[in-house]
């Protein structure tokens, strides 16, 4: 414990030494019954608290907590997080020195108690001018594996990873968008926990662990997004993934049609997967049942309901509440992974991923300058007329790219927050008037960044990529994006 640490009482702060830090602590213990114990950089309040019996509470009843001062300890912010419901665990991260991390997770003993959390708690004024952040925090049990051979079969990747991790439950893998009989290069395999998660992720990240001879990539997998029942059961959209990239949103809408003519509202088609809206609930989950598994142009698609996203609760984790959404908008997929950006985050060499996967390195677009000689007959031309390679720019790109499709202009909204060491954080949402009555209204990544121009261009790379016009654009992502603290995005 370090020495000194602040106290605050009625709003105003003074020092306490570390010996006080102990008293209130142990006062807390005390009071609670609660047991408290530090291991591996964090602080565990209970887990389980006193009298428990049974299992722990099941996912969904943990929320995530930002923005914590650094001088502020479990005395002050257990009572603060017992207006919500009972607490089952408070895990405080801490540093070497003594002070917290700036964050925590405290677990609810129900799902309802983690939801009254996040309303009356995120943006909650702990101290004077500061704010603290909730959200919901699920225990990621996903990894996500790059490099792999595309050559190679679910089964064999099964066979391969329960070989060299343990507790390998699943593995999910998708065909290639233009070859079925490949895979994409990647792989999401599933674990029967978190902890298990966590041991594979620690012996395969090292990059020296290799597959087949190959190489590969280890990271987390972005956690699936949690959706309340009550909100799926009004849902009637239907996701549709693996179809082929010549199958037209006509074709898609015909063959849906089949078993009710008429039930389909509109088809939105986005690369190899689309949303197919119904008029009434009941066809939608009538057609999930029939289509699911059918041949489309030769390829076996998967259906399911697309997940609505959360709009207080998704807005209020990516920018801490200061964005109100006024369109609707629904998760591209029901597993977010084929099709978002999965960014390592960690320096400007990484190529951005495309659906989980590390892009394929473009053509290096030629930069050259030439010498300008007097008499050089100069041809006035509008940039719509050169072709895409001229562009290093995915602004430009963007723009080049709803001329070509006769769209309106993209427009820009820029958004910001405030880092924890006080930066401005900076985000484009990008609409196309054009498309925003389909399922993707809008478009916006998940970093921030510290500069206009970089936020810019990443919300002009992200808009390309969910257009499937990314692979012949750009190869690095930007090196000052800065991406969201862990499980703050869900």
């Amino acid at each position: 414990m370090h020495d000194e640490s602040t106290d605050v009482t009625n709003g105003c702060s003074k020092v306490r030494t570390g010996t006080q830090n102990e008293a209130a602590l142990l006062a807390l213990m005390e009071k609670t019954g609660y047991s408290m114990v530090q291991e591996n950089g964090q602080r565990k309040f209970g887990g389980p608290p006193p009298g428990w019996e049974g299992p722990p509470p099941p996912r969904g009843c943990e929320v995530f907590v930002g923005k914590i001062p650094r001088d502020m300890y479990e005395d002050e912010l257990v009572p603060v997080f017992e207006r919500a419901g009972k607490i089952y665990e408070f895990r405080l991260m801490m540093e070497f020195s003594g002070e917290n991390r700036g964050y925590a997770f405290v677990m609810y003993t129900t799902k309802e108690e983690a939801q009254l959390a996040i309303r009356i708690l995120n943006n909650y004024e702990i101290r004077p001018g500061k704010f603290i952040g909730v959200c919901v925090s699920l225990d990621n049990c996903r990894l996500f594996i790059g490099a792999i051979p595309k050559e190679k079969k679910k089964e064999e990747i099964l066979d391969e990873m329960k070989k060299v991790t343990e507790g390998v439950v699943d593995v999910i893998v998708y065909p290639s968008a233009t070859d079925k009989t490949k895979n994409r290069g990647f792989a999401f395999v599933e674990y029967e926990s978190h902890r298990a998660a966590a041991m594979a992720r620690r012996k395969l990240i090292p990059g020296t662990f290799q597959l087949w001879g190959h190489t590969i990539q280890v990271d987390w997998a972005d956690p699936e997004k949690e959706v309340d029942e009550e909100t799926m059961q009004r849902v009637k959209v239907l996701y549709v993934r693996n179809l082929m990239i010549s199958t037209t949103e006509d074709a898609i809408k015909a063959e849906f049609n089949k078993f009710k003519p008429g039930a389909v509202e509109r088809v939105k088609k986005l690369r190899d997967y689309a949303f197919v809206h119904f008029f009434n609930r009941e066809d939608a989950v009538a057609a999930m049942s029939i289509m699911n598994g059918k041949c489309i142009d030769g390829a076996s698609i998967e259906v399911t309901l697309a997940k609505p996203v959360n709009k207080e609760s998704t807005w209020r984790q990516h920018l801490n509440g200061q964005i109100s959404p006024n369109s609707e908008n629904l998760l591209v997929f029901a597993n977010k992974e084929d099709g978002h950006q999965k960014s390592l985050g960690k320096s400007a060499n990484l190529s951005i991923r495309l659906n989980g996967q590390q892009s394929p390195s473009p053509p290096e677009i030629e930069r050259c300058t030439y010498p300008f000689f007097p008499g050089t007959k100069l041809t006035p031309i509008s940039m719509y007329s050169l072709k895409s390679n001229h562009f290093s720019s995915a602004v430009m790109h963007l723009d080049y790219y709803c001329n070509k499709n006769n769209w309106a202009p993209p427009e820009y909204y820029l958004y910001s927050t405030t880092s924890q060491d006080g930066k401005v954080l900076l985000v484009y949402k990008i609409v196309i008037p054009t498309i925003a009555n389909g399922s993707q209204s809008y478009f916006m990544p998940d970093k921030l960044c510290t500069t206009l121009e970089d936020a810019k261009e990443l919300a002009a790379q992200f808009t390309l990529l969910h257009l499937g016009k990314f692979n012949n654009c750009f190869k690095e992502a930007l090196c000052t994006a800065v991406p969201l603290p862990p499980n703050w995005r869900n």
